[in-house]
Parts: structure tokens; C-alpha cells; sequence
């Protein structure tokens, strides 16, 4: 009897202590998510995916640090929609990702939003689709899964025809045959030509980057503009931009956040392009932009070398802070219960949060307290279209590098 009482408490205990570590494991397990990145690594774009990529991987980093395990998948989109389409079903469909950070081409983040992401009801933050559509895509309208950590073209056309007002009087502009393209060009022109200047020529090319730009450049350098604008990618603008200089003997350039691009002072020579303008989303600066720039130096080597790497921090930073704001409340980290909790971390009012300070996040939400998190870009305030408000920053190229002359704010 005594044995069987013995045999029986062994079992009992068992029993407990195999619930006790699977209810530990259940915990932890939920303490989890996987994010996809759906950057181009080849394509017209390919000079600025793994850079912006390696923004979204060191917060990623950063969070699972502090408490919170981030899986990452990582995926090309060719800087072509329909790459883009297929890599996003398969990060969707087969890797089951909560959320997607991407695309960098406007036509690719609405294709992917629009196919994908929005009717399986996953989130997806772009840190560099700037295209005015995305504010108010019909596709999500009552969904609310389309988001971005980088300002609309609205904002940087406007300050880049203002700006380009104040120097020159005429312009033309050569711009990719796509959503972004086409949206900050037709934003430029209405800028420029409000402040009193004259838009010559609006010239398309297609989005595949091509071995020669001559029939376009004939039609963009009629008149002989003060200025031509390269709204494209660096992979078009290295070629076109050259190709102005060799054989039309034009070397008046103004940039976008496109063709801000350490390949075209390579491909053009810094003394050619030495002194010239143009503009790109900015960030506010100051602490926040400090702690991500030591951050992103320790790990990679460098300081940030280009466009949009810290918008991809700051959208792999708030999803961190939804999806442990949504478990701290007794939800799963689903893709529907972290946008519930998006807008709720990233703005006021709460304690303010910067980058890499993600214990301290993780402490106050366990607490029950609210968080406000200031990004590496500036603040991630999103609207109620998912939206952000960030300065424009007016660059120039000089001694061989790209430096910041100052930030416009909207």
C-alpha cells in the first residue's frame, strides 16, 4: 500500500511539474513574434535594401534583448511588383508572419497591399513608400493594416519645388514610370510652378533600369533648363545622369531621396556633382537620433550611409512595443491584436521611449503604464490613415559624401 501511495506521488508530482513547464514554455513561446522584410536587394533599388534591411534587423535585435523574441524572414522584392507580390505571399502564406516591413517602391507596397497583405489581414509598414495614394488607399479603408514610417511625397515635392524655386526659374524632371515617380514629380511641378518657376518637360522611363537614356534626355534637355530633376533610382539616375554629362554636356542636377546615392557620386564624379541639392525625409535629430546612430555603428561598422535605414528601425521598433503592449493585456500577438496596439505605443501620451530603450518599455507596460516611443526618424505619430509627419531634409553632395544643409518641418 505504501508503495503504491509512493508510485502514486511520484506521478501526481510528474504530472505538476510537467504542466508548470509547459505552462513557462506557453508563456514564453507567447512572448514571440516573426516579421518578414521585403526589401530590394537586386533591381533599381538594390544600392539601398540591405542597408534599411539591417535598420529593421537591429531593433529586432535590440527587442529580443530586452524580452521579446523577434524571428526575422528576410526577402527580396526585386524592386519589381510582381517579385514583390510572390515574396510577400510566400512570407504570408508559408512563413506566417505577423507583420511585413516593406516594400521600398511605392508600386511595390501597393501591389503587396493591395493582393496580399490587406486581405490576409497582415500588417504591413513601408519605411520608404512615399507615394500620396498610400494615405488613402481604397483597400484599407475600414482595415487598417496599411502603415509607413516615412512622409508622404505631398510633403518632400512640395519643399523640393520651393526650394528649387528659390535658386533656379525653369526645370525639368526624369522620373521612373511608377507610384513614385509619378507622384513626387506631378507634386514638384505644382510646387515649383506655384512659387513662380516653369516646369519644361515632364519625362517618363521604365522602371527597368536600361543600358541608355539618350531618347529621353533629348526630350527633358529641351530649352536648355536650369535644372533638371532625377526622380528615379540610382541604378537609372548613375546611367541618365552621365549620359547628360558625356554627350550633352549638362551638369545641373537636383536629387530626391531616390537618387540620394553614394553609387552616382561614384558614377558621375564627386566633381560634378560637388554642391548640388536635393531632398529626402529627415529625421528630427537630437537624443533619439543619437542612441540609433551609435547603435547602428556598433553593430554594422559604419554610421548609416543612406536613406530610409532609420524609418525601418523605428517600424520594427513600434511592432516590438504593439505586440508586448498586446500580451501584456492577455492577447496573442496576432496581426490584428499588435495594430490595435500600434498607435497606442507610438503616440501620446506616455512616457517617451528612444531607441534601444526597450527594457524600459517592457518594464512599463508590465506595469500598466503608457508608452510614448520617439523614433530614429523623429516621432512615429501615425493618423488614422497610418501616416507620419517628419521633416524634409535638403541635402547636397560635397567632398565626395552627402551632408545635411537642414531640415524643413511641414
Amino acid at each position: 500500500m505504501k508503495r503504491v501511495f509512493v508510485i502514486m506521488m511520484v506521478f501526481v508530482f510528474s504530472l505538476f511539474l510537467f504542466q508548470t513547464v509547459f505552462a513557462i514554455g506557453e508563456k514564453e513561446a507567447e512572448k514571440e513574434i516573426k516579421v518578414g522584410t521585403l526589401m530590394a536587394h537586386t533591381g533599381p533599388l538594390k544600392e539601398y535594401g540591405p542597408a534599411i534591411k539591417n535598420g529593421a534587423v537591429l531593433a529586432a535585435e535590440q527587442l529580443t534583448d530586452a524580452g521579446l523574441t523577434v524571428k526575422m524572414v528576410h526577402e527580396d522584392s526585386e524592386t519589381a511588383p510582381i517579385a514583390g507580390v510572390d515574396a510577400a505571399r510566400k512570407l504570408v502564406n508559408i512563413d506566417r508572419v505577423v507583420a511585413i516591413i516593406g516594400a521600398l517602391s511605392s508600386g511595390v507596397t501597393l501591389a503587396v497591399a493591395e493582393a496580399v497583405t490587406i486581405p490576409n489581414e497582415v500588417i504591413l509598414i513601408s519605411p520608404a513608400s512615399t507615394n500620396p495614394m498610400m494615405t488613402d488607399l481604397p483597400a484599407d479603408r475600414g482595415k487598417d493594416f496599411l502603415f509607413r514610417t516615412c512622409p508622404s511625397d505631398a510633403l518632400q515635392g512640395a519643399v523640393a519645388g520651393k526650394a528649387a524655386a528659390e535658386m533656379v526659374k525653369t526645370a525639368s524632371v526624369m522620373y521612373v514610370n511608377n507610384a513614385y515617380g509619378q507622384g513626387l514629380s506631378e507634386v514638384f511641378k505644382a510646387a515649383f510652378e506655384k512659387s513662380g518657376g516653369k516646369v519644361f518637360a515632364m519625362v517618363p522611363h521604365d522602371e527597368k533600369a536600361a543600358e541608355s537614356y539618350t531618347a529621353e534626355l533629348r526630350k527633358a534637355l529641351k530649352g536648355d533648363p536650369d535644372v533638371l530633376a532625377a526622380y528615379s533610382y540610382p541604378e537609372h539616375a548613375k546611367v541618365y545622369l552621365k549620359e547628360a554629362v558625356e554627350f550633352f554636356n549638362y551638369k545641373s542636377f537636383l536629387y530626391s531621396d531616390g537618387t540620394k546615392s553614394l553609387e552616382i557620386i561614384e558614377a558621375l564624379g564627386a566633381d560634378i556633382v560637388e554642391g548640388q541639392f536635393g531632398t529626402a525625409p529627415g529625421t528630427l535629430g537630437g537624443k533619439p537620433l543619437d542612441l540609433f546612430n551609435a547603435a547602428y555603428t556598433r553593430e554594422f561598422g559604419e554610421a548609416p550611409p543612406l536613406p530610409f535605414i532609420t524609418n525601418a528601425y523605428d517600424g520594427m521598433a513600434v511592432l516590438g512595443l504593439a505586440a508586448y503592449a498586446a500580451i501584456q493585456k492577455g492577447l496573442e500577438p496576432t496581426s490584428e491584436n499588435i495594430r490595435d496596439q500600434l498607435r497606442k505605443v507610438a503616440n501620446p501620451p506616455g512616457v517617451v521611449i528612444m531607441p534601444g530603450e526597450f527594457e524600459k518599455a517592457f518594464d512599463l507596460l508590465e506595469k500598466g503604464r503608457s508608452i510614448n516611443y520617439e523614433g530614429a526618424a523623429g516621432s512615429v505619430d501615425f493618423d488614422e490613415n497610418g501616416d507620419v509627419v517628419t521633416p524634409i531634409e535638403i541635402f547636397k553632395y560635397t567632398n565626395g559624401g552627402i551632408e545635411t544643409v537642414r531640415q524643413v518641418s511641414p
